[in-house]
């Protein structure tokens, strides 16, 4: 890589996006021709990083041969499929530029915008955040789940991460270098700069649909990435548990003075097969609740107390110096 810091580092994520990226290359180059324009970057202002996350189809192949000749471009090939917070973890550790912006690969962030998070960040800011006005193509269940969580995780923190947001932002060094510094396991970025402070903005734009194929993001992804995102900011899980057990425990002391009246001042005596599974039932369901939300955190800590590296990089693909003679 050259020797001069760029002004702008641009880190994209990418898993199975063979078909996407002839076009996300396309649009990269009309960024670059913005930035020209309108900010007077140079040909070293500016480096596009692509993570490959472990793809299996042929996106490393196109990106290697891509990389390997257009300046200014590289290839961080990790050695597995870590997952998309990891991917953008080892790109953010990787970039070196002034500024660190993020988007995903499969051009429902509109790279052409990130010159608009350039711009926006000349007004004193140290991190701009893309914020959704419209999702055009995701499902009525996404859309409603996503708006449920973003809201709940805004209430039981006790700083402000924005809502209605994902990882596509633009940040300034010194958040970019407290953010490397952060090595936790199970990562929730957005969280962690929103953790961070210092003076932070948001754009509005509207995400557009996939260029090609389906989202990556199943059912089961999501729920780990929210409980990832709820359980390395907040201890209302395990709060709740508590309230569950003093509540539990109120109403089987009113049950235990009710079932004591019926015996000793009435003769309506409870055969007592129903009420006693009814207890157990309940009173299991809401032990095993709070275990799993103990669990939840003890195996955190464990993950991190092993201190193993985030990921590992195979290579770094970029087009090679010319020899000296």
């Amino acid at each position: 890589m050259p020797a001069k810091p760029p002004l702008l580092s641009l880190v994209i994520p990418v898993y199975n996006e063979e078909k996407t990226i002839p076009e996300l290359v396309k649009r990269l180059r009309g960024l670059l021709s913005i930035l020209k324009e309108k900010q007077r970057f140079g040909k070293e202002d500016a480096e596009i990083l692509f993570v490959n996350d472990g793809s299996r189809d042929g996106t490393f192949d196109v990106l290697k041969k891509f990389c390997e000749r257009e300046p200014g471009f590289f290839l961080l090939n990790l050695s597995r499929n870590y997952g998309h917070q990891l991917a953008i973890t080892a790109g953010i550790d990787t970039a070196r530029g002034e500024t660190v912006a993020v988007m995903d690969g499969d051009l429902q962030d509109p790279p052409e915008f990130v010159a608009d998070l350039y711009a926006k960040m000349s007004e004193g800011y140290d991190v701009v955040y893309a914020r959704r006005k419209k999702r055009e193509g995701e499902s009525f269940f996404k859309l409603i789940t996503a708006h449920v969580f973003y809201r709940i995780l805004k209430k039981i923190t006790r700083f402000d991460i924005p809502i209605d947001t994902g990882d596509f932002r633009i940040m300034s060094r010194r958040v970019t270098d407290v953010l490397v510094s952060m090595r936790e396991q199970h990562r929730y970025i957005r969280g962690l700069i929103a953790w961070i402070g210092f003076k932070q903005t948001g754009l509005e734009y509207d995400r557009d649909e996939r260029f090609d194929g389906e989202t990556k993001f199943s059912v089961s992804k999501m729920l780990k990435f929210a409980l990832d995102g709820i359980t390395s900011f907040s201890s209302a899980p395990l709060k709740f548990s508590s309230y569950l057990g003093f509540a539990s425990a109120f109403f089987g002391a009113l049950y235990t003075v009710y079932i004591l009246y019926l015996k000793l001042f009435t003769d309506n005596t409870i055969q007592g097969w129903t009420s006693v599974m009814i207890v157990v039932l309940v009173l299991g369901g809401i032990q095993l609740i709070a275990l799993g939300m103990i669990g939840e955190y003890l195996s955190r800590v464990n993950d991190q107390s092993k201190n193993r590296p985030l990921y590992v990089i195979e290579k770094i693909y970029s087009v090679r110096p010319k020899s000296k003679k």
